[in-house]
C-alpha cells in the first residue's frame, strides 16, 4: 500500500473514531498490536508490566488521538508512543530490559528436516544469546529494523532518534553480534 493509501486509511478511521466511532479504535488496536507488542515484549521481561504498559500506551493513543497530524502512519506513531511510554517506565522502575526470545525462531525456522532444524535451532539460540548481551536501544533497534522490517525512517519517527543515528547503532549492534558470536564459537572450539 502507498503511503497515500496509508493516509487516506488513517485519516478515515481517525475521522470516525473522533466522531463517535468508539468501536474504530479496536480497528487500531488490532492493525498495530503486533508492533506494540513486540517493543514492550523486548524490553520488558514481565508480562503483568508489559500488560500495564501495553493499556496505558492505547489509553494515550485514544485519549491524544486529536493531536495525530497525519505525518507520519497511525502505526507509526503509536509505536512511537509505545517505545516512549517503556522507555520511561523502565527508567522510573529501574526495571531490567530482556532480549529478543522466540520470535526469531518463529521468523527464520522453517521445518525441513530435523538435522536442518536443529543446526538452525542452535543458531536462533546463540543469534538470542548474542543479542540478550546487546544494550536495550541495540535490542530494539534490531527488533524494528529485523523483526519488523520497519524501514530506518519509520525507526526514526519511532524512536526520535535521526535516521544516520539508527544506521549508526544497527552497524555497531551488528559489529557487537558478530564479536558476541565469534566468540561463541572460538570458546565452543576450546
Amino acid at each position: 500500500m502507498s503511503n497515500e493509501g496509508y493516509y487516506f486509511s488513517d485519516k478515515v478511521i481517525v475521522t470516525n473514531i473522533l466522531n463517535g466511532n468508539i468501536q474504530g479504535f479496536a480497528i487500531v488496536i488490532k492493525n498495530t498490536e503486533k508492533l506494540v507488542t513486540q517493543i514492550v515484549s523486548k524490553m520488558t521481561i514481565n508480562e503483568d508490566d508489559q500488560k500495564d504498559l501495553m493499556q496505558d500506551i492505547y489509553l494515550k493513543a485514544y485519549q491524544n488521538l486529536s493531536s495525530f497530524q497525519f505525518k507520519s502512519k497511525l502505526s507509526t506513531w503509536i509505536a512511537n508512543i509505545a517505545y516512549n511510554t517503556t522507555i520511561n517506565y523502565l527508567q522510573k522502575r529501574k526495571i531490567p530490559v530482556i532480549g529478543i526470545a522466540n520470535t526469531i525462531e518463529e521468523k527464520f525456522i522453517a521445518t525441513e528436516n530435523p538435522e536442518s532444524a536443529t543446526i538452525k535451532t542452535e543458531a536462533v539460540e546463540i543469534l538470542n544469546a548474542a543479542i540478550a548481551k546487546l544494550p536495550p536501544l541495540y535490542k530494539t533497534l534490531i527488533t524494528l529494523y529485523h523483526l519488523e522490517e520497519l524501514p530506518n525512517k519509520e525507526i526514526s519517527e519511532i524512536t526520535n532518534l535521526p535516521e544516520g543515528t539508527i544506521k549508526s547503532y544497527l552497524y555497531r549492534a551488528r559489529i557487537i553480534l558478530k564479536d558476541n558470536i565469534n566468540h561463541h564459537y572460538k570458546s565452543e572450539q576450546l
